[in-house]
């Protein structure tokens, strides 16, 4: 059995960089929509649709374990799945999300004002203000979406000055209510996390879900040994994409760096 990990396009390769950097001797399917991205906009309703799509194909590849690794799908769909429909197609499978990892790291750092940033969906859904308020019920949660951060870190613009500027007034909001924690609430931001810091400042502690996400699967392994057992670990990595081109191939060899070997390869698949 296998663990799947699945991104509306390539932001949850960053997770699943970390992943792999942290639990290497796993099985590993990653699946990309980019056929239908940006998630961001949509409604989700059809956020929902969409991400079952991809369960049920993760499911065909014999995935136990699946991570949403998208915060959109996560606001949108995660709890209606492992309530209803993974219960009802897949009752073998188990399902996870990228929100509550980045909370359990707000809950550790006991955050009194707390900045979140990411696309329309996930900040309207205000997934991240009620989790944060069941662990720290008296913390202060300001949002902010940032629609133009994905396009431009997904064309590779990383030390565009523009990038900087358009950095500035999302995180301006933060500076005047004086936060101390910023979540990055998208899977892509961690790409971008540097320049952040230096935009916020270095007082203001910054949550980026890859190395979380990865650490507390590691654990959820080590809390629930009955799933870990039946993962294989031969090290086996497949990637597949909605809609294969050259500029995602490339994006994926970014996203992953290293992790990305030689022997792998991308392939399409339709869902």
């Amino acid at each position: 059995m296998n663990i799947g990990v699945f991104d509306s396009s390539l932001g949850g390769l960053a997770i699943l960089k970390e992943i792999l950097i942290k639990l290497p001797e796993y099985n590993y399917v990653y699946l990309g929509d980019n056929a239908r991205v940006p998630y961001g906009g949509r409604s989700p309703e059809i956020i929902y649709e969409f991400t079952a799509k991809a369960v049920d194909f993760l499911a065909s590849k014999q995935c136990s374990l699946i991570i949403l690794a998208c915060n959109t799908a996560t606001a949108a769909a995660l709890k209606k799945l492992q309530q209803e429909y993974v219960p009802r197609h897949h009752p073998t499978c188990k399902v996870l999300g990228v929100i509550l990892p980045a909370v359990e790291a707000i809950k550790a750092g006991n955050a009194k004002k707390v900045g979140v940033i990411g696309t329309y969906t996930t900040i309207e859904s205000k997934s991240f203000v009620r989790e944060i308020h069941k662990v720290l019920p008296k913390a202060h949660v300001y949002q902010q979406a940032c629609p133009l951060l994905v396009p431009i870190i997904e064309e590779g613009e990383l030390e565009w000055e523009g990038l900087c500027l358009i950095l500035e007034k999302y995180l301006r909001p933060f500076s005047k209510k004086k936060i101390d924690s910023l979540v990055l609430g998208c899977t892509h931001y961690g790409l971008i996390e540097k320049i952040i810091q230096k935009i916020i400042g270095p007082h203001v502690s910054l949550i980026s879900e890859g190395s979380v996400v990865a650490q507390k699967l590691k654990e959820y392994l080590q809390l629930h040994v009955e799933i870990a057992t039946k993962l294989s670990k031969t090290g086996r990595r497949s990637y597949y994409a909605t809609d294969l081109n050259v500029r995602y191939e490339k994006l994926t060899k970014f996203f992953l760096g290293s992790e990305f070997r030689k022997t792998d390869r991308l392939q399409l698949v339709h869902i």
